[in-house]
């Protein structure tokens, strides 16, 4: 499963992410921007830590991330620690242009970490 999304992945620019509502507990999907590295997806919400999937994420680790009809389940990690912080907005910007990151993540204080094996 985990080459399938591997493969998914390739010269994608946004996957769609579900979560558990941490009030409702209904799993919620929303379209968002990703970047690779090494084994891992990573999110930044757009509007960080005040982002409701981030929040729903802290409390139900458990995400699913899906491209091009393939789908992983696994457990989410907040990052909040600055410096990885902002290694991964630089992978952003790298792939999404650096005006587009500032124009769309006014708040850029959280990540999310989602192991891909």
């Amino acid at each position: 499963m985990a080459n399938a999304i591997r493969d998914a992945l390739e010269g994608v620019n946004e996957v769609e992410i579900t979560v558990t509502g941490r009030k409702s507990g209904r799993q919620i999907s929303h379209p968002v921007w990703f970047v690779r590295e090494e084994d891992s997806v990573f999110l930044v919400p757009v509007t960080g830590s005040n982002s409701d999937w981030y929040k729903n994420v802290r409390q139900t680790p458990m995400i699913q991330v899906a491209a091009n009809g393939t789908a992983l389940s696994s457990s989410a990690t907040a990052i909040t620690d600055s410096d990885r912080v902002r290694h991964i907005v630089q992978l952003f910007r790298d792939k999404y242009g650096a005006n587009k990151v500032e124009a769309y993540y006014p708040k850029r204080d959280v990540a999310v970490q989602v192991p891909l094996g």
